[in-house]
């Protein structure tokens, strides 16, 4: 019991120094970024309320954008830092990717239902779909933000920390713009069950992507964001981890599904794979990917370019944070 707990400490503050690590690189990328902000706010300012009143009918509405804090009312630049301090203290970044992904998920482009716009994971009826166990957690961690913060909406909140985490634990830049709104009830709520299901295959995964309107090699890279985080039997039934670093936004997903020989884990239901060390896991969905020839193209493309995965996953990313959120 004792060896346990101490490698429980032991990885967790190596998990929280690899977090630190990335934040410091982070900021330090940004830094001039930061520094063209300040700049651009003081040009802003200076210019004079119509000026500014003309950029913003002009400017997209950035968390980079000056011009979007004041048309908002919500100063993203702490509300990332804050975010980000939730993320190294709870070890939350895989969860709070989760939760944009899942509340943007249930798009249908036929119907214009779903989405992330409306926040409607607030509700039971939503919160209640099996394929959101858990994530109860994460809406509770960004609750206080709301609170310091109230002038963003939940459907922006939940989306824009899903953006940070990406950053943060090393992805591409995700392009993100703010002006979601809140629905007022559960009648906004979409039907229970179009989440994919990772019991099933590649016919399913064509099913529910395609119905969001997204094709073969932007649902592979999507499908990577299964390099972060873990399986929860508690929450899924499933159980482990996909990668050796579920904090890092790395190809390594790829590489594994290509390179190990995965089997089925023996004596465990729901069905899922092991690899030959048995420490990680795949999904049905996972070995999907690989066993489609369609879509095993794209795997092997990201197994060999990690550059290539980032700019993809960032691009079909955003394109899945956006869907059912009307823009004029």
């Amino acid at each position: 019991m004792f060896r346990s707990a101490a490698r429980t400490a032991f990885t967790g503050l190596r998990v929280a120094a690899s977090l630190q690590a990335r934040r410091s690189a982070h900021t330090a990328a940004t830094a001039g970024t930061t520094s063209r902000v300040s700049t651009l706010v003081a040009a802003s300012i200076g210019a004079g309320a119509a000026a500014v009143a003309l950029a913003q009918t002009q400017a997209e509405c950035s968390w980079w954008n000056p011009i979007s804090w004041f048309s908002s009312g919500t100063d993203f630049a702490a509300l990332r830092e804050d975010i980000e301090d939730i993320i190294t203290d709870q070890t939350a970044g895989p969860l709070l990717v989760r939760l944009a992904w899942h509340s943007s998920g249930t798009y249908d482009k036929v119907s214009g239902t779903g989405g992330s716009n409306g926040a409607t994971m607030r509700f039971s009826l939503e919160a209640g779909d099996g394929a959101n166990a858990g994530l109860q957690v994460a809406r509770a961690l960004l609750e206080p933000l709301k609170a310091k913060y109230p002038g963003i909406s939940y459907a922006d909140l939940y989306t824009f920390a899903g953006v940070v985490a990406v950053e943060y634990m090393g992805g591409n830049t995700v392009e993100w713009k703010a002006g979601r709104t809140d629905a007022v009830d559960e009648s906004a709520c979409p039907p229970n069950g179009r989440l994919p299901d990772a019991t099933q295959g590649a016919a399913h995964l064509r099913d529910v992507f395609y119905r969001m309107g997204f094709n073969d090699r932007e649902i592979v890279a999507l499908a990577g964001a299964h390099t972060l985080g873990r399986c929860h039997i508690e929450n899924s039934g499933f159980d482990g981890p996909w990668t050796r670093d579920p904090n890092g936004m790395d190809n390594e997903f790829y590489r594994l599904l290509v390179d190990e020989k995965w089997t089925v884990r023996p004596q465990f239901t729901p069905l899922q794979y092991e690899d030959s060390s048995k420490e990680l896991m795949m999904l049905p969905t996972d070995i999907a990917l690989v066993t489609d020839p369609s879509f095993r193209q794209y795997v092997v493309k990201y197994a060999q370019d990690s550059d290539l995965w980032q700019a993809d996953f960032a691009a079909a990313f955003a394109k899945l944070l956006e869907l059912g959120v009307p823009r004029n």
